[in-house]
């Protein structure tokens, strides 16, 4: 099936954040006497949002979650942000879909300002026609409340035509939620048996492979 509005996720999609993530992640739990150096626990924190990670992983109440978070981002805004690699076909697949009149959007739990920072230090914000991400109030954390936004912002009504291209189960979950396809990529930090269990509608390998299902 083709698509005329395809939605990206930016860590694990477009881009790998580990090192910054993980850093900043280290940075953050040491400020409560952590000290946390399991890689895969610190790819965990690689998607979902932050306050959610910090609950989940470490026990955190809400209160003490959003310090983490704060802490976090005193050391990714200034440095992490930049410790980050795009990933393998991408600027080649965004400039195939532009050529051939697709419609590209950015779909993270990011906060927008920091993800346009990374779009623009890669050289590929013009291939977007609307970037949205989280907000630093954390109103729109989930994946669905993201998508919502980026369909308002566009004025996309057909949302028929939409697919979301992400790389972990929340990329599902916000799709399924807003009623659009998902096509998830075994580049990121997600695996097949992730995407199995929570239903992705298609998997690839790789970036250029989704224009198989775009075009």
């Amino acid at each position: 099936m083709s698509y005329k509005y395809v939605l990206f996720d930016l860590d694990g999609t477009l881009t790998d954040p580990y090192e910054g993530i993980s850093k900043s992640v280290q940075y953050s739990l040491s400020s409560f006497g952590i000290e946390e150096n399991d890689e895969n626990v610190l790819k965990k924190f690689i998607g979902p949002p932050l306050k959610e990670s910090f609950m989940r992983f470490y026990g955190f109440d809400e209160e003490k979650a959003l310090k983490a978070v704060e802490k976090y981002r005193e050391r990714y805004i200034t440095t992490g942000v930049y410790e980050n690699a795009l990933i393998d076909g991408v600027k080649e697949t965004l400039s195939i879909l532009k050529e051939n009149g697709i419609a590209i959007y950015l779909a993270t739990s990011k906060p927008q300002p920091l993800a346009e920072i990374i779009l623009e230090h890669f050289g590929i914000t013009g291939y977007f026609d609307f970037i949205g991400g989280a907000d630093f109030n954390h109103s729109r954390d989930e994946k669905w409340q993201v998508i919502e936004y980026v369909f308002k912002n566009s004025g996309i009504k057909d949302t028929e035509n939409a697919l979301m291209i992400g790389d972990r189960m929340h990329d599902i979950i916000g799709a399924k939620k807003t009623g659009i396809k998902c096509l998830c990529v075994l580049c990121g930090y997600g695996s097949r048996e992730e995407f199995a269990e929570y239903e992705a509608d298609y998997v690839v390998e790789t970036i250029p492979e989704i224009l198989d299902f775009i075009l």
